[in-house]
Parts: C-alpha cells; structure tokens; sequence
C-alpha cells in the first residue's frame, strides 16, 4: 500500500513537471523542470527494483545532457517570440501524440485492475538486475539494440555534418596538406658571401 502511494506521488510530480517543460515561458525554467521530471523518473524506476536503470537516467541524462542543454539555452541568445510563432501548427500532431501515449497508459492501468496480476521480474537471488538487464539486451534483444545503436551513429554523423561550416575567420590544420610536405617546401638553403673583417 505505501509503495504504491509513494508511486503516485512520484508519479504525479512526474506528470506535472513534464508539463510544465512544456507550457514555461523561460527555456531555463524548461530544464529545470526536465531535471525534475528525470529525477522522479529514476524515483520510479527505483521503486520497480531496478536501480542501475535510475542512476543510469540521473547520471547520463541530468548529469550530462541537462547541463550541456543548460549551457546551450544560457549561452545562445534565443527569440522567443520566434520560437512560438509555429506553435499552433504543431498543435494537431502533438494532440495525436497525447492522446495515443495516455491511451496506452491507460490500458496499461485497466490490464492491470482487470485480472492482470504482472509483477516486475525479480532476480533470482546472487544475481544483480544488472546482470539481468546485460543477458536480456545481449540475448533476447541484440537485434534491437545493434539497430538502436546503428541508428544512434547515423544521428551523430548527421548532427555533425549539419553543423560543421567552414569560416574563412578560423584556423584550421590540414592533415592532407601536413602529410604531403616536403623539406624543399619548409627549408630555403641561401647563398651567401662570408663576411669579412675590416
């Protein structure tokens, strides 16, 4: 009974927060509220008895990503007028999307309040979950998880090709050019007269 409140709890603070990643003003405001919305995540994912999942999401996703999307949203100086200009147009399809994830949700709950009686897997005993977690991933799901991490390549590729632009203001070295360098080109042997004494 207690864990289930404690569920609740998480959960609805949870709930609020990622609303409120959505509806603040202040972009800064946003990530601290996706902080929060992280650390009652991990909360959950503890109470389902998987710990290495919750500091998993504590410490890659508000240890490392969060802060770099704070720094970004600090340094960059963003319009925000500019930014909800195509608010409306999205709205129909962030609508859709509500709705099917809280369906879901929903008949996630009514399977369980309708006879399902699901209990998260326990580890046999000696055996950690995260040992469990790495057999299940490796074994049952290799397949999902080599395209998951094929897919995850082609995105960083992809960010850094966008973003990569030449500037004819900035110093770059050529490793090409440094490799094909000869002595002749560096070194320029003069010739000239040995001084005399007078």
């Amino acid at each position: 009974m207690f864990e289930t409140i404690v569920f609740y709890v998480f959960a609805t603070i949870l709930l609020i927060a990622a609303l409120r990643v959505i509806t603040a003003r202040n972009p800064v405001h946003a990530a601290l509220f996706l902080v929060l919305a992280f650390f009652n995540g991990a909360a959950i994912w503890l109470l389902l008895h998987a710990e290495f999942l919750a500091l998993a999401l504590v410490l890659v996703y508000v240890g490392a990503v969060m802060v770099l999307f704070l720094f970004v949203v600090m340094m960059l100086d963003i319009n925000l007028e500019q930014l909800r200009e195509g608010f409306w147009s999205y709205l129909p399809l962030g609508a859709v999307v509500g709705v099917l994830m809280a369906s879901e949700m929903g008949l996630l709950l009514a399977s369980r309040y309708a006879g399902f009686t699901g209990r998260p897997l326990e580890p046999p005993p000696g055996v950690g979950n995260t040992r469990m977690l790495g057999r299940l991933i490796y074994t049952d799901y290799v397949y999902a998880f080599e395209i998951a991490a094929v897919i995850l390549l082609v995105a960083i590729i992809a960010a850094i090709a966008l973003t990569l632009r030449k500037r004819k203001d900035t110093r770059r070295q050529d490793p090409a050019a440094q490799v094909r360098v000869r002595r002749e080109d560096r070194v320029k042997r003069v010739s000239m007269p040995a001084e005399k004494d007078q």
